[in-house]
C-alpha cells in the first residue's frame, strides 16, 4: 500500500515537473532602438496571458540592426515573430519562404501595429543652431546615423533626408544632390540604432544624431534627462513598425496561438499606451491624442509619396550598386 502510495506521489510530481517543464517560451526578434518598449510591453503581455488564460509565457528579446535580425532569422534564428522597422526586413523573409507571402494582411494597418518617424537629437543648448534638414549641410556640422545598408533606422534616415526635398517641391535630382552633400558630413556609419546613439553620446561623436523619434525616451532613461535637445524638423517620413508569426519555428514548436496571441496584444488599448509611453506613435487616435506632449505636430509624407514602395526604394538605393553606394563613396 505504502509502495503504491509513493508510486502514485512520484507520478504527480513527475507531472508537474513535465508541466512546469513545457511552459511555452516565444523569441521576439526585433530592431536596435526596441528594445526598452518591449522589456514593458511582455511584462504586460505575460501578466495579461496569464489573467486570461490562466497558463505562464515567457518571452525572449533578440534586438540588433534590423537587417542583420532579419538575415540571422532567415538563416535559422529561431524567432517565433519578428517585429521589424522597415517592410523591405519582413518581404526580405517572406520572400525566402519564411515568413507568409500574405504577411501584410494578417494583422490590421498592414500588419503594423504603430509608426515613428525621424527626428535629430542634438548636444544640449544646441550649440550648432541646428533646427531643420537644411542645417545639416553645414560644413561644420557632423552627423551620426545608421548604415541604411545594415539597419532600418539608417533606410529611414536617408529616405526622410530625400523626401523632405521632394515634399518641399523639388526634383529627385535635388533631392540626391541634397543627400550627397549630408552624408559628406557623415564622419562614421553605425551598425545600428543603439550602436549610432552609443558613438554619439558614449564616444562624444558628432553634433546631431538622426534616429527614430523613441530613441529620445531610451537616451533619457539610459544616460539622464538633459543630455540632448530634440529638434523635430518640419517634415519627415511615416515608419510603420511591421511584424509576422516565423512559421518555420512555431509550426516546429506549436506556438502559432501564443505569437499570435502575442502580437495582437500590440494592437490592444494596453500595448498601444506602452508604445505611446515609449514615444512609439500608437495606430489608436485616442491613445495619440492623450499623448500630444511626446508627438509633435510634422508635415509627414509617406514612402508610397516619393519611392512607389520600400522594395523599389531597395532596388534602387540600398542594394549593392544602388544610389547610396554612389553617394557615399561620392560625399566620402
Amino acid at each position: 500500500m505504502k509502495k503504491n502510495l509513493l508510486n502514485a506521489v512520484s507520478a504527480v510530481l513527475l507531472l508537474w515537473g513535465q508541466h512546469a517543464c513545457a511552459q511555452t517560451t516565444l523569441l521576439n526578434v526585433s530592431y536596435d532602438v526596441a528594445r526598452e518598449f518591449y522589456k514593458d510591453f511582455n511584462s504586460a503581455f505575460v501578466a495579461d496571458y496569464k489573467k486570461t488564460t490562466g497558463k505562464d509565457i515567457k518571452i525572449d528579446q533578440s534586438h540588433g540592426g534590423s537587417s542583420a535580425q532579419a538575415r540571422a532569422v532567415n538563416d535559422g534564428l529561431a524567432a517565433d515573430v519578428v517585429t521589424m522597422n522597415t517592410t523591405t526586413d519582413v518581404e526580405f523573409l517572406a520572400s525566402t519562404g519564411v515568413v507568409s507571402k500574405d504577411w501584410n494582411k494578417q494583422f490590421a494597418f498592414d500588419a503594423s501595429p504603430t509608426t515613428s518617424t525621424m527626428l535629430f537629437l542634438v548636444r544640449r543648448g544646441n550649440p550648432k543652431g541646428i533646427k531643420d534638414w537644411n542645417d545639416l549641410l553645414k560644413s561644420d556640422v557632423k552627423i551620426v546615423v545608421v548604415n541604411p545598408k545594415t539597419g532600418g533606422n539608417g533606410r529611414m534616415a536617408y529616405l526622410a533626408a530625400w523626401g523632405q526635398v521632394r515634399k518641399n517641391g523639388g526634383t529627385d535630382a535635388q533631392a540626391q544632390e541634397f543627400v550627397t552633400k549630408m552624408y559628406k558630413n557623415v564622419p562614421i556609419l553605425a551598425k545600428g540604432g543603439r550602436d549610432a546613439t552609443s558613438i554619439f553620446l558614449q564616444r562624444n561623436t558628432g553634433d546631431v544624431l538622426i534616429t527614430f523619434e523613441s530613441e529620445v525616451v531610451s537616451v533619457n532613461r539610459e544616460f539622464g534627462e538633459g543630455k540632448v535637445d530634440v529638434i523635430h524638423p518640419s517634415s519627415s517620413i511615416v515608419a510603420e513598425n511591421p511584424i509576422a508569426i516565423v512559421n518555420r519555428t512555431v509550426d516546429k514548436k506549436g506556438t502559432r496561438e501564443q505569437a499570435r496571441a502575442y502580437l495582437d496584444f500590440l494592437y490592444s488599448d494596453a500595448g498601444q499606451e506602452i508604445a505611446a509611453r515609449h514615444a512609439i506613435r500608437p495606430r489608436s487616435q485616442v491613445i495619440l491624442d492623450k499623448h500630444k506632449d511626446i508627438f509633435k505636430p510634422i508635415q509627414f509624407f509617406t514612402v508610397a509619396d516619393y519611392f512607389g514602395s520600400f522594395s523599389e526604394a531597395q532596388k534602387v538605393h540600398f542594394n549593392d550598386g544602388g544610389l547610396f553606394d554612389k553617394i557615399y563613396t561620392t560625399g566620402k
